[in-house]
């Protein structure tokens, strides 16, 4: 029992096995039950780069190249590339099977195909590749949404249109903000030719085993004679001269290779970045117009709404003024209601004319009105 508890603990603290997908350069690809630690002992990774590949933390777009791995965190795509394999977390959502099915077809695609860029170059251009499709297709599928909705409000505003807007509009914020992300972190790689040269895995393994094997030829050639055998000073001398001329040829030539390679190798995977930055840039431009077309649609929708409320403010005061017209003719009525004496009621026709006159009294005080609204310009008549 309390090693059942002492296992739940473990795996509530992050330690226990999960799914992972290997896929080696051959295209041939398999599923593995590792460890965390277990993955970060074999690509030589630090803790805080497995947060990256963990779904259940919501990280930003980084792409960081390490001195055996490069470790991609794009959106949906999360794994781990090295010179000879890509392994990547195995998740429900369909974007890891995936990947893992794009990457084996074109890997066994290119057998019979010369192709010049090394494997973790065309891993990473997959992953770049699968992450602009997936947000191209968010943004293809909010265009279409969002720009018949924008020409119904714009011709009438009803409260339903309105909700649906501004919920697009916090979807378009969000797709903005990834793309922005993503955008970023191509741009920083580009500008940063030390990040590019850590990605050179395939150039850095060919360099270490070449240094391997010169040092197992200088091992063979300058210490494999028999220690019984006597040696004279000058030749001990002459052989340690020519060991320290044999390395340092055989560093000369390392470093010379490693430059004249890497300069060729940087401008090549900086056009591969650059050809993927423009397709996100372009992205962002067509979302930066989307959000500008929603803004002027509030523009106009509040424009229209300051036109109507102006118009119920100009009829507000029209009939404020009937009003207290209305109100000065019913005190005449109020007057004449009055329980007293008088001569008017002697000549039926003399009230009348008292009721002409108060009309035409109210008429014109209400003219008056009108010509005092025009010249304080409170509202064009």
């Amino acid at each position: 029992m309390q090693k059942d508890m002492n296992n739940i603990g473990v795996k509530k603290r992050g330690h226990g096995n999960r799914s992972w997908i290997k896929i080696d350069q051959e295209g041939n690809s398999e599923v593995l039950e590792l460890e965390k630690a277990t993955i970060m002992r074999h690509c030589s990774l630090p803790s805080r780069d497995m947060r990256l590949l963990d779904p259940l933390f919501l990280c930003p777009s980084t792409i960081l190249g390490r001195e055996k791995a490069i470790v991609v965190s794009l959106e949906q795509i999360r794994c781990i590339i090295t010179a000879d394999e890509v392994i990547l977390m195995n998740s429900l959502d369909g974007c890891a099977a995936h990947y893992k099915a794009e990457l084996c077809k074109r890997l066994h695609a290119s057998k019979d195909q010369s192709d010049d860029l090394p494997f973790e170059f065309r891993a990473l251009e997959l992953a770049l590749e699968l992450t602009c499709s997936f947000l191209d297709t968010q943004m293809k599928g909010m265009e279409i949404e969002i720009y018949p909705l924008l020409d119904a409000l714009a011709s009438s505003i009803n409260t339903l249109n309105l909700e649906r807007v501004r919920r697009f509009k916090g979807n378009l914020l969000s797709l903005t903000q990834q793309v922005q992300k993503v955008r970023d972190e191509v741009e920083h790689l580009m500008d940063d030719d030390g990040d590019m040269a850590e990605m050179f895995l395939t150039e850095k393994k060919q360099r270490l085993e070449a240094n391997i094997r010169s040092n197992l030829y200088l091992e063979t050639s300058f210490f494999g004679k028999p220690k019984s055998a006597p040696v004279s000073p000058v030749g001990s001398t002459n052989g340690s001269y020519k060991l320290q001329r044999a390395f340092s040829s055989i560093v000369n030539s390392s470093s010379l290779m490693s430059s004249s390679n890497g300069g060729d190798n940087v401008e090549q995977l900086e056009m591969l970045l650059e050809a993927y930055f423009v397709v996100i840039d372009d992205m962002l431009s067509k979302l930066l117009s989307l959000k500008e077309s929603i803004d002027d649609t509030e523009d106009l929708i509040n424009i229209k709404l300051g036109n109507v409320q102006n118009q119920l403010i100009q009829f507000q005061v029209l009939f404020t003024a009937a009003t207290f017209l209305a109100t000065m003719f019913a005190a005449l009525t109020a007057v004449f209601g009055m329980n007293f004496s008088d001569d008017v009621f002697e000549h039926p026709t003399s009230f009348q004319w008292i009721v002409y006159l108060t009309l035409i009294a109210c008429g014109l005080v209400f003219i008056s009105f009108l010509f005092y609204f025009r010249y304080k310009k409170i509202f064009p008549l």
